[in-house]
């Protein structure tokens, strides 16, 4: 057990660390290939956080536990808005833009809609996932395009103060990368086998090993963005990653997953996917509402999610294994 848990801890640092090298390397060599702070902003920033859940999910899918790769995604949209939201609401009152209340937030509630729906017989294809990916790339591609059209010098700028190239050379930068997909490669088999292992020990199912710790471990890279961010009162920045990261966590990450190998998740439950449908449901209002999400209902996410996590806890405890 103590090796398990070792095995754990150091998982969850070497995808944290293996995440910022790969994010740091690869934005600075983007820009370098000549590609726009803005451009490198909404695709190799945003895509670089979510790493851990992709290198995750693909490493439990290829393994054949399927109800780990979708827990991870599920338990990870659901940290993001109740657990992290929450908290960054509860730092400082987050501030939302038109295109988030308008776009962002309708299409991660018509992204999670269709994933529980290709989901509802508890497999995920080939042909699912093609679908998926093939609906994030539209995603990715109007994204920028719009935000060229509408605020691009805004963005532009505002993304220039986060990636930067790199005063270190080009060598430093491809090895950057390099050593970030090792890291994170590696951190995923630890995070996975480690988490297994604590599972099996307390009669906890995969699916709750997935929607609990490995998601919210894979999530790290999130909560720093978005709490350095809420900090700095860059807080469209902070809700602009959550609600980007759920996107591509449900139309990437599972979409790459079943294409590479299908998966069975028979194991995750109608409860967990209504919690996901509801936080994201949830957040448009709260979202619209003076364009801004208070102190309140970030308190408001944040017991929920609190009151989700009992319910996995107290499941478990009482014999009712999650997806049983």
């Amino acid at each position: 057990m103590t090796a398990a848990i070792l095995y754990l801890a150091l998982g969850l640092a070497l995808l944290y660390y293996g995440a910022e090298a790969l994010v740091r390397g690869s934005s600075s060599l983007a820009l370098r290939l000549g590609l726009s702070p803005l451009v490198v902003g909404l695709t190799v920033v945003a895509f670089g956080t979510s790493s851990p859940e992709l290198v995750v999910s693909l490493k439990a899918g290829l393994a054949g536990q399927g109800n780990i790769s979708v827990g991870n995604v599920v338990g990870s949209n659901i940290c993001n808005l109740g657990l992290i939201l929450g908290i960054c609401a509860l730092v400082t009152p987050i501030a939302t833009t038109t295109q988030i209340v308008r776009i962002d937030i309708p299409i991660m509630i018509a992204a999670t809609a269709l994933t529980i729906f290709l989901l509802s017989d508890g497999t995920l294809g080939r042909t699912e996932g093609i679908i998926l990916y093939a609906l994030l790339l539209a995603y990715v591609i109007s994204s920028v395009l719009l935000a060229r059209r509408q605020s691009a010098d805004t963005l532009g700028a505002e993304f220039g103060q986060e990636v930067k190239v790199s005063k270190r050379g080009l060598a430093v930068d491809f090895l950057m990368v390099a050593g970030g997909l090792v890291l994170l490669i590696f951190g995923a088999r630890f995070l996975v086998d480690g988490a297994v292992v604590i599972a099996r020990a307390f009669g906890w199912s995969e699916a709750l090993i997935g929607l609990t710790v490995i998601a919210v471990g894979t999530s790290l890279p999130e909560l720093a963005t978005s709490l350095v961010a809420a900090v700095k009162k860059e807080v469209d920045i902070a809700v602009g990653n959550i609600v980007g990261s759920n996107i591509f966590n449900l139309l990437g990450i599972l979409g790459i997953t079943a294409m590479v190998a299908p998966l069975d998740a028979s194991g995750i439950s109608l409860v967990d996917y209504a919690v996901m449908a509801a936080f994201a449901l949830v957040l448009w209002p709260m979202a619209y509402h003076q364009k801004r999400i208070t102190r309140l209902e970030g308190a408001i996410l944040l017991s929920g999610y609190t009151a989700y996590l009992s319910w996995l806890v107290l499941s478990t405890l009482s014999g009712r294994e999650v997806g049983a």
